[in-house]
């Protein structure tokens, strides 16, 4: 399996949605609004970054970067996902490449660092770890992690786009 990292394409819009659905279906911890967090950031022109995962000219994952406010005034931070690869298409390294490709992007930002809620275990291994002055109000400080790319950490709370509370 030969997997192409690109930018998203207008056509590639259902798709990623259908994707978005499938890949939170079953999964714990979810609202399943990612699918509506994705639109929404898209419509209000807050998607930084869109990258999908092709197979043979099949779009078969995604992970969208977008601007997140910290208190302190820290400016060049991106909050990462949601990231989505199909549950057909799972445990084959395609979320491991939308990491690196998500990670290069924000690196060719120039972006200061990238922060995201998810399994410490998993995210651990691309760098991101919870920093005690970092904070994402109202959430385990476990989950919520940061990736410094350069600079100095901030000591704040992390604020994500108002897309992120999307419900449809």
């Amino acid at each position: 399996m030969s997997i192409n990292i690109r930018p998203e394409k207008p056509g590639d819009i259902q798709r990623i949605h259908a994707i978005t659905v499938a890949a939170f279906l079953d999964a714990p911890h979810t609202d399943h609004t990612e699918q509506f967090i994705v639109k929404a950031l898209r419509d209000s022109g807050a998607l930084t970054i869109s990258l999908v995962a092709e197979d043979a000219a099949h779009i078969v994952g995604h992970v969208a970067l977008s601007a997140v406010t910290i208190s302190d005034d820290s400016d060049d931070w991106y909050g990462l996902g949601p990231i989505s690869v199909h549950p057909t298409e799972q445990g084959k390294g395609i979320g491991a490449k939308l990491m690196h490709a998500a990670i290069a992007a924000l690196n060719k930002l120039k972006a200061n660092g990238c922060v995201l809620l998810g399994d410490p275990h998993y995210y651990h291994r691309f760098g991101f770890e919870a920093m005690a002055d970092l904070v994402l109000p109202d959430v385990a400080p476990e989950y919520f992690q940061a990736l410094l790319l350069q600079g100095a950490h901030p000591k704040a709370a992390v604020t994500y786009h108002k897309a992120f509370s999307a419900q449809c």
